[in-house]
């Protein structure tokens, strides 16, 4: 086997379009309740001055607010692309048009005042879904066809973009630090700072706080293994392309690392803590045919006993 055989084995890996897919269902799961769950604060910025108006991202083709009919009207149609989207309906279709409507409306609510980063994966996920034959399983398109193609090397590219996107988040969050801080962000206080600062301005405003993170601020000693297992993890994030166990294993630490950021700092990313966004590096398509068998057998009609 050639060099050039074994990178095409890592970059375009033959997995089953199932796998895939039950990615594609339980992001476009998270996507809709997202959506929903955050309507009225996407709508709600029809409301603002044209003041605090800042573009971000596709919204930089609009040199002003745009006016609260288009504002409604594309949370709206979003919420409703997120449906085929999930359920794989004429998915070449559907499918990009969700990712490009998405893309749209959380860029616009972050064109005022802040900027959550915390949707930055989410996005990139779905339009990395959209763009791929994620409805090629488990989809309304699949049953149209009626047969589930073998796995292939097309699943397996789709997946490990996932996977590059995910790795990339990590590492420039990492770099970022080091550029920032040095090694002093894993030999000093700097973590501990952060943390303190950033619990004490919300105690300042009335917003939730970490008790935890307070008390702990209190104690220096324990902030820099915290700091260097937060280097290890973000450095760390490109073994995920190894797949197996390392990939598994590194989606773990992250997601400790994820609810310690909740438990110190009363910063929650629900994508990572959902565990969604390392859905990619298991077997989810397992978790997606064990539902549909429960569903399958709660419908199943009851057997009718023999009359004696």
């Amino acid at each position: 086997m050639t060099i050039a055989d074994t990178i095409d084995r890592v970059v375009r890996p033959a997995l089953p379009a199932e796998r895939l897919a039950a990615v594609r269902i339980l992001t476009g799961l998270f996507a809709t309740i997202y959506l929903a769950a955050r309507a009225p604060a996407l709508m709600g910025v029809a409301h603002h001055q044209a003041s605090d108006f800042s573009a971000v991202g596709p919204v930089h083709l609009l040199s002003q607010p745009a006016p609260a009919w288009l504002v409604y009207s594309s949370v709206v149609v979003a919420c409703a692309l997120a449906i085929p989207f999930l359920i794989g309906w004429r998915f070449r279709q559907t499918g990009p048009a969700f990712a490009a409507a998405l893309l749209w409306v959380l860029s616009y609510r972050n064109s005022f005042g802040m900027v959550f980063h915390t949707e930055n994966l989410l996005v990139m996920h779905v339009v990395i879904l959209a763009l791929s034959d994620s409805a090629a399983a488990f989809s309304l398109d699949a049953r149209r066809v009626g047969s589930t193609p073998a796995a292939a090397p097309r699943f397996g590219f789709a997946l490990q973009c996932m996977g590059l996107v995910t790795a990339l988040a990590y590492v420039l969050a990492g770099i970022a630090k080091l550029r920032v801080s040095g090694m002093d962000w894993a030999t000093g206080d700097i973590l501990r700072n952060h943390i303190a600062h950033d619990n004490l301005r919300k105690l300042l405003l009335g917003d939730s706080y970490s008790r935890l993170g307070a008390w702990a601020a209190r104690h220096s000693w324990m902030f820099p293994p915290f700091a260097v297992l937060t280097l290890v993890i973000e450095l760390g994030a490109p073994v995920v392309l190894l797949r197996g166990r390392l990939a598994k294993g590194w989606a773990l630490l992250a997601w400790s690392f994820h609810a310690g950021v909740l438990a110190l700092m009363w910063i929650l990313f629900p994508y990572q803590l959902f565990f969604i966004a390392f859905a990619s590096f298991f077997e989810p398509e397992k978790l997606v045919l064990r539902v549909a068998s429960l569903v399958r057998k709660r419908r199943a009609p009851e057997p009718v006993a023999a009359s004696e």
